[in-house]
C-alpha cells in the first residue's frame, strides 16, 4: 500500500463519522454497486482514479454519475473518497469497499457478529469445492454468483453479512473467495474495535481452554479480540494462532517439521 493511499484511507474512514447523515445499511449497499459501477468502466474509473486531476471536478463527476442512483449519505461518502489522491486505481476501488464494509458494520443490531457469519460461510465455502468453483471461477457469470449466495444465505444471515458476501462475489478484483471473506471480516471487526484470531487445533478446545488463550493473547496483543476456531487433525496437538499478519505456531507438526528440517541440514 502506498503512503498516498494510507493517508487517503484514513480520511476516508473519518468522513464515516462527519454529522449530517444517516450511516445505514442501504448506505454500504450503495457504496458496493457504486465501486462496481465505477470498476466496470475503464473511463470512469481511469477519471476519478487520477491522481493529478482536479478533486472538485472529481466530485463532480461523482454527484452527477450517482446523484439520483445511491443514498445522500454514500454521494457524500463517494465523494470524500475520490477527493483523495489514491496510489491506484484498484486502491481506490478497495477504498469504496472498505467504505461500503465499515458502513455495513456500523449498521449492525447489538449482538450482530458480521465476522462470525462471513468466517462460518468461509468454512463452508472451503470445504464444498464445486461451491468454491462456482463462486471463484472467471467464467461464471456475476448475476449467477450474486443469485447463487442469495439461495444459500437469505434468511440464514444479516442483511449486512448477505450484501457483503453478494458484493464481494460480484467484484472479486483478483482474490480467492477465502480471501475475500477473510479480508471482509478483518475489516467488519475492526470497526467494531476487535480483531480476528483464528485459532487452529488438532481438536475442538473446551470453552476454559479457549477462555484463557484468549486472555493471553489480548493481554499480548493489547486490544479486544474475536475467536474463530477451525480444527485440523493434521496439527496432531498444539495450537497455532493467527491474527491478521501475526502468525503463533504452537502445533507439534510443525515442531516435527523443523526437527526433521534439523535431522537433514
Amino acid at each position: 500500500m502506498g503512503s498516498a493511499t494510507r493517508e487517503a484511507l484514513a480520511t476516508s474512514r473519518a468522513a464515516l463519522f462527519v454529522p449530517g447523515g444517516t450511516t445505514d445499511l442501504a448506505t454500504g449497499e450503495s457504496l458496493f454497486g457504486a465501486g462496481r459501477v465505477i470498476g466496470s468502466s475503464s473511463q470512469l474509473l481511469s477519471a476519478l482514479g487520477d491522481a493529478s486531476a482536479d478533486a472538485a471536478a472529481k466530485v463532480t463527476l461523482v454527484r452527477a454519475v450517482f446523484g439520483t442512483s445511491v443514498t445522500p449519505r454514500a454521494l457524500d461518502l463517494l465523494a470524500a473518497v475520490v477527493s483523495e489522491r489514491w496510489s491506484s486505481h484498484d486502491d481506490l476501488l478497495a477504498g469504496i469497499e472498505e467504505l461500503g464494509l465499515r458502513a455495513s458494520a456500523l449498521s449492525a443490531s447489538a449482538g450482530m457478529s458480521i465476522e462470525g457469519e462471513l468466517f462460518a460461510f468461509g468454512k463452508t465455502v472451503s470445504s464444498d469445492a464445486e461451491l468454491e468453483l462456482a463462486l471463484a471461477s472467471k467464467l461464471g457469470k456475476i448475476d449467477a454468483k450474486a443469485a447463487l449466495v442469495e439461495k444459500l444465505l437469505a434468511g440464514k444471515v444479516s442483511g449486512q453479512t448477505l450484501a457483503i458476501v453478494r458484493h464481494l462475489v460480484q467484484q472479486p478484483r483478483g482474490r480467492r473467495i477465502g480471501e475475500l471473506l477473510r479480508q471482509a471480516a478483518s475489516v467488519v471487526a475492526d470497526q467494531a474495535g476487535t480483531s480476528i484470531a483464528t485459532i487452529t487445533s488438532a481438536s475442538v478446545l473446551t470453552p476454559a481452554q479457549l477462555d484463557r488463550l484468549l486472555k493471553s493473547l489480548q493481554e499480548r496483543h493489547g486490544r479486544a479480540l474475536t475467536i474463530n476456531q477451525v480444527v485440523d487433525p493434521a496439527l496432531v496437538g498444539g495450537v497455532r494462532v493467527q491474527i491478521g499478519d501475526l502468525v503463533i505456531d504452537g502445533s507439534i507438526a510443525t515442531r516435527l517439521a523443523d526437527l526433521r528440517l534439523q535431522l537433514t541440514s
